[in-house]
């Protein structure tokens, strides 16, 4: 109960990641400009790509990744395929973006939860939170795994931020929250607010 609690009370700080108390405004050029072109690219880095026929499209994974059954999921990644693939979520929740024009997505599993944040028409991924440790990340770490698991995973390249372990990698942040010793969160977030 109480890691889905922590879930959800992280979920809603990213859903408000833009609405704090200073006066963030993020600029907004008319369609076709190169700020909106810079934005839309960072976001579609893990977007779709062409295939080597031209006819299909298939998602590019770069950074860490999240993998749930046969589906593949990274930050920043267009949602519209992930959703299809998914399947409805358990629940949904939708909010006004403080950040964007648009509405920043919740989508619950049972397992995780995908936000997501607007850009243009599209929705991109803004974080995965894994919820218990019926899941896990790409490297096998789950919650219940030790931290001494998660340097051995990923390393001793990361920030520590009080209990958190933040490993950044191509504009994303995979956070492992460690309470006497054991991973207690596990998140992954794009890094397109901290700009």
């Amino acid at each position: 109960m109480k890691k889905s609690v922590l879930g959800l009370l992280m979920a809603g700080m990213v859903m408000m990641a833009g609405c704090g108390s200073s006066e963030r405004v993020i600029e907004r050029e008319t369609a076709g400009s190169p700020a909106e072109n810079s934005a839309r690219e960072n976001a579609g880095e893990n977007s779709e790509a062409l295939t080597e026929n031209g006819s299909e499209k298939e998602a590019v994974h770069k950074g860490f990744v999240f993998q749930y059954k046969d589906v593949t999921v990274s930050v920043d990644e267009n949602m519209k395929p992930i959703l299809e693939k998914l399947g409805d979520p358990d629940s949904y929740f939708e909010a006004a973006s403080c950040a964007f024009e648009g509405l920043d997505k919740i989508y619950t599993y049972s397992d995780f939860e995908i936000d997501t944040y607007p850009q243009g028409e599209e929705d991109f991924v803004s974080a995965i939170i894994l919820k218990n440790d019926v899941v896990t990340t790409a490297e096998g770490i789950y919650i219940g795994c030790t931290k001494e698991d998660v340097t051995a995973a990923y390393g001793t390249d990361y920030a520590e931020e009080g209990n958190m372990l933040v490993y950044e990698k191509n504009g994303m942040k995979l956070c492992f929250l460690c309470n006497n010793g054991e991973v207690t969160s596990i998140q992954y977030f794009s890094t397109v607010l901290d700009e």
